[in-house]
């Protein structure tokens, strides 16, 4: 299994990043098209009213949504956008997060074309969108996956162990 993005490698010297496909974002209530590729679901509920057949996934990565907390708070501050960004980064680097974020690389790896696919109203700023950028290499791969994250983890253990400091 993967631990991030950083660890595969499919030609000496470069890293997945370089070779992954378009990534785009849909609201899930558009009609799917063939030139969607993989139709991924981010939403951790099942959009109301629609049928596992209209939606057309080919994966549903419920951990990658924000948490419930995140996404009120986001809500609440539409205006928030940057802050939404930093706290969502940070839930995915949470150890719940990262069976999901090694399947989201391998979909993107996969196939010609990605769609993440999502329910909110807002087209524009979402944790789909966090997740494109992210696939693009616009966003770093969350701390706290991959070796160097599991080191850092390790030394904070350490240090929090008693007698220790």
């Amino acid at each position: 299994m993967l631990a991030s993005i950083a660890d595969v490698r499919l030609l000496p010297g470069r890293t997945i990043i370089e070779h992954l496909m378009p990534v785009s974002v849909k609201r899930v209530y558009e009609k799917p098209a063939r030139s969607d590729g993989s139709r991924v679901l981010v939403d951790r509920l099942w959009p109301r009213g629609l049928s596992k057949t209209a939606a057309a996934l080919d994966a549903w990565l419920k951990n990658l949504a924000p948490s419930d907390e995140l996404r009120q708070w986001f809500h609440a501050r539409p205006e928030a956008w940057q802050g939404f960004r930093k706290k969502y980064l940070r839930e995915l680097s949470r150890p719940e997060t990262a069976e999901d974020l090694r399947e989201l690389y391998r979909l993107a790896n996969l196939r010609k074309r990605l769609t993440l696919v999502f329910a909110s109203t807002n087209t524009e700023r979402n944790n789909a969108v966090v997740l494109k950028e992210l696939l693009d290499g616009m966003r770093k791969p969350p701390t706290g996956t991959g070796p160097a994250g599991a080191g850092a983890l390790r030394q904070r253990k350490v240090r929090a162990m008693p007698g220790r400091r």
